[in-house]
């Protein structure tokens, strides 16, 4: 595929390391996805021994993630940067944003270049919707760089989305400064759409499920992935006034109805909240 001039070729010529998992494999292959290699699917096959019903985390994420999107575009925003963005799948953000607002523009950012590959290639469908090959963790950089600064308007709201992403960012990384730095950079009026892996820290079955999991994902080739108490996950959302219900289970939050049957216990280990800035 030639580059438009929108793109960022950067890593288009890497070399694919297929000795070690990938983040955005490893949810691929948890949704059921192709895109994906032995390496990738042994690290979801470690975590199914310790938590059978892993895979209906993934698809809570993305049944959460699409209702968020909904209700932000119904709410008039039509400028959304999804960091961390995985692979193409299904449902993706700006199918939803653009079905509720077709004035909607999405920029994606991905650093793993099999989705950098997919994303040109899938999710650059139309003039609205463009890809950007960058590392979340470096805010500044991110919103530097003309992808994000030649299509969203920085001075108007914006919906930042960081779904699944930053319990893979590790303690020494400072997942809560990296949010700081992208909240104290939005406008006035922006929203913040965040989930991440929760572990209770209680003593309960919970909460050694989520130490067993962590610790399946961090001894393995992938090497990353932290469950966080509450409050951890809540210095993350400083500055934002959250929306009803606040910082709650996935399926608490605006649900389409009723739960046809009750969730697993892994399900109910990861916490999703949106947030907009006074």
């Amino acid at each position: 595929m030639t580059a438009t001039k929108n793109e960022d070729t950067r890593g288009t010529a890497e070399v694919i390391d297929t000795s070690r998992a990938s983040i955005a494999r490893v949810y691929d292959a948890f949704l059921g996805g192709k895109n994906n290699y032995a390496i990738d699917r042994a690290v979801m096959e470690d975590v199914l021994k310790i938590a059978p019903q892993a895979s209906l985390v993934a698809k809570g994420l993305r049944r959460w993630l699409i209702r968020v999107t909904r209700y932000l575009a119904n709410q008039g925003v039509d400028q959304f940067l999804d960091c961390g963005a995985g692979l193409p799948t299904e449902e993706n953000t700006h199918q939803t944003a653009q079905r509720y607002n077709p004035d909607a523009v999405v920029v994606y950012v991905d650093k793993d270049p099999v989705v950098a590959v997919h994303g040109r290639a899938l999710l650059e469908e139309n003039s609205s919707t463009h890809f950007l090959q960058a590392d979340l963790t470096r805010p500044s950089e991110v919103l530097a760089n003309p992808i994000v600064t030649d299509h969203l308007d920085l001075d108007r709201p914006i919906a930042l989305i960081q779904c699944a992403t930053l319990h893979h960012i590790d303690d020494d990384q400072q997942p809560a400064q990296i949010m700081a730095d992208y909240i104290e950079a939005l406008p006035s009026g922006s929203y913040v759409a965040l989930t991440h892996w929760w572990d209770p820290q209680d003593g309960s079955e919970g909460s050694e499920l989520a130490k067993g999991i962590e610790r399946s994902f961090r001894e393995s080739s992938m090497g990353t992935g932290r469950y966080r108490g509450r409050g951890e996950i809540e210095t993350m959302l400083k500055g934002l006034d959250l929306l009803d219900p606040g910082l709650v289970e996935l399926d608490q939050w605006w649900p389409e109805g009723p739960l046809a049957k009750p969730n697993s216990l892994v399900e109910t280990l990861i916490l999703g909240a949106v947030g907009r800035k006074p």
